[in-house]
């Protein structure tokens, strides 16, 4: 018996169904980066880390706001209309998944850029801004 046919495929309907919520909740670096290069957003991307990560590498266009951070009156400033994408180091951190709890908590639309910056700068070589001492090395 094959491993992959042990538990049978899901009827397409069902399939549909998972897959198209599961793009309710994520996007990658890919679909992240092309919205950006076409200059058309229509989110917010966060970069979920400590300032001190992000001072270190961080994407184009990201701005710094750690999940620890999150609550209602940091987050006053926002439209609740706002949709968040948010990323943190990569699949070995759940910083982003807390993010993204927060937010909808708030009543914030919001999807996970899965992969984070690990994804972003080291496996899809998108830019990303860098502090200059690191820039140098």
């Amino acid at each position: 018996m094959s491993n992959v046919s042990n538990y049978p495929a899901a009827l397409s309907e069902q399939a549909f169904t998972f897959f198209s919520k599961k793009l309710g909740y994520e996007t990658d670096c890919s679909d992240v980066y092309s919205d950006i290069k076409i200059g058309n957003p229509q989110f917010v991307l966060l970069d979920v880390r400590s300032a001190e990560a992000y001072k270190k590498s961080h994407a184009i266009t990201a701005i710094n706001f750690p999940h620890c951070e999150m609550n209602e009156s940091s987050l006053a400033k926002f439209s609740k209309n706002t949709i968040f994408v948010v990323y943190c180091w990569g699949p070995g951190c759940n910083g982003a998944t807390k993010a993204a709890m927060k937010l909808a908590a708030l009543g914030f639309a919001v999807k996970e850029m899965i992969g984070g910056i690990h994804y972003w700068e080291d496996f899809e070589r998108y830019p990303v801004n860098r502090r200059i001492e690191e820039a140098q090395k």
